[in-house]
């Protein structure tokens, strides 16, 4: 019997996050999806992280207290226009009302599209500052200059700068980088959020609801509120 998916959604929030996939935009409903299912190509040592480097970097992109009794899992793309659109728009406000609350925990799961070519280089090097507690700070660089990396042919130069200015030890973050210790990870958690009904960019998970495209912050609070009361009936 399939699991249900506010179970598979409750699992995801609990282990290794992060993903990738492949393509179709969709402009009308503010998203962009993937008509491909992707085998599975995560490695075991990816769902269990054994490398402390891996394991910060996981933990780092999650924000909130640990007592918040709502997850929101963000499905997210560094490179996709609508996740962009998002980041600007609602992402403050969730933050403020929501995460510095302490109401919500939010973890940042990594879904590149292959229609973006610097998504998976985007989504490392975000994942490599994780490594040294910067995952948030990139997030918000790389978002912030995505119109003046997406149309590069070689994104890395601008990444580096981005790192840079974020002080990051750059022979560790460069090694990372180069190195893709990160990749498995990440190709991981596209495993795990495909299978908890993820498939378009950007895609929110609370409590038992899957919500697709650049959401408003109104829409997100009435998943919260009935993730709140779902709570207190268990």
């Amino acid at each position: 019997m399939p699991q249900p998916r506010v179970n598979r959604i409750r699992q995801l929030a609990t282990l290794s996050l992060a993903l990738a996939c492949a393509p179709a935009s969709n402009k009308r409903t503010g998203t962009e999806s993937t008509s491909v299912t992707r085998a599975e190509t995560a490695s075991g040592a990816a769902r269990t992280p054994t490398d402390p480097n891996i394991t910060r970097a996981d933990l780092a992109r999650i924000q909130g207290s640990s007592s918040a009794s709502v997850w929101v899992i963000e499905v997210s793309d560094f490179q996709c226009p609508f996740c962009k659109q998002w980041h600007d728009q609602t992402y403050p406000m969730l933050l403020d009302q929501y995460v510095k609350t302490g109401k919500v925990r939010l973890a940042y799961v990594n879904f590149p599209l292959a229609i973006h070519a610097h998504a998976m280089p985007a989504a490392e090097a975000a994942m490599c500052a994780g490594a040294q507690d910067k995952f948030w700070s990139m997030h918000d660089a790389l978002f912030a200059t995505q119109t003046r990396w997406e149309s590069l042919d070689a994104p890395g130069p601008v990444f580096d700068s981005l790192a840079q200015a974020n002080g990051l030890d750059m022979n560790r973050w460069r090694d990372c980088v180069t190195t893709g210790k990160m990749r498995p990870l990440i190709d991981a958690d596209h495993d795990r959020a495909s299978r908890a009904g993820a498939s378009a960019t950007p895609s929110f998970m609370i409590g038992s609801k899957l919500l697709t495209g650049a959401q408003p912050i109104d829409e997100l609070r009435k998943a919260i509120d009935s993730a709140v009361v779902q709570n207190r009936k268990q």
